[in-house]
């Protein structure tokens, strides 16, 4: 189980994230916090695995809290989900170690792969935000972004569509169930799709598959 804190000064934004994140049943909010402050706090009480972190809070806004937390808790993963795209709060959320930076208008099967991934040990960019990290994030810092490429002659049609049953967090079980074949066969399938793609697990498979739009 995946524990989630939502720090946004917005009730009726943290209550929509938490149904929304909640829908899958490997994440559970265990706190919600209007400011940065409170988000600090919750860290120190709930040791939360991922944080969600507005950037324009009071008190403390979602940068320095951001700070505040990694160096108190580098284990707990920091996602800032925000409404602004600037380039300043991009840089100084990422140089304070957030580890990654989403819009608001992402979908909502995007958010729960995004907080999956995190947890994982993967960083998360919004594709509108890979501009400003080429420009301005220090050369020290090292992005996992993962590339469109052409895939029509890489996948078979099977394939592609046993990626999408993992997007949609099916299990080999079910996968196999609807399909009609072996569990086994669902096994060596991914295996197989894995390393076509060069890729580490269902977590990465189901990324990659977001930001290629394989459907």
């Amino acid at each position: 189980m995946i524990k989630v804190i939502i720090a946004d000064d917005q009730e009726i934004i943290r209550e929509g994230i938490k149904y929304l994140v909640e829908q899958d049943p490997e994440i559970k909010v265990i706190g919600l916090a209007g400011d940065g402050r409170v988000a600090l706090n919750l860290c120190d009480n709930e040791a939360p695995d991922v944080v969600l972190m507005d950037i324009v809070m009071p008190k403390l806004d979602g940068v320095e809290s951001t700070q505040l937390i990694k160096q108190k808790y580098p284990n707990i993963k920091v996602i800032i989900l925000t409404t602004f795209n600037l380039d300043e709060n991009i840089s100084k959320a990422l140089e304070n170690g957030a580890d990654g930076y989403i819009l608001k208008d992402i979908k909502p099967s995007e958010l729960i792969l995004a907080i999956k991934s995190a947890a994982a040990g993967l960083r998360i960019l919004h594709r509108d935000a890979f501009p400003s990290i080429v420009k301005n994030v220090s050369h020290k810092q090292k992005f996992s972004v993962i590339q469109k490429v052409d895939l029509t002659n890489t996948l078979t049609p099977r394939e592609i569509n046993i990626i999408n049953m993992v997007v949609e967090g099916k299990d080999n079980k079910d996968i196999a169930n609807e399909l009609f074949i072996s569990e086994g066969t669902v096994r060596n399938t991914i295996s197989i799709i894995l390393r076509k793609l060069n890729l580490r697990g269902r977590i990465q498979l189901a990324v990659f598959a977001v930001k290629n739009d394989i459907s």
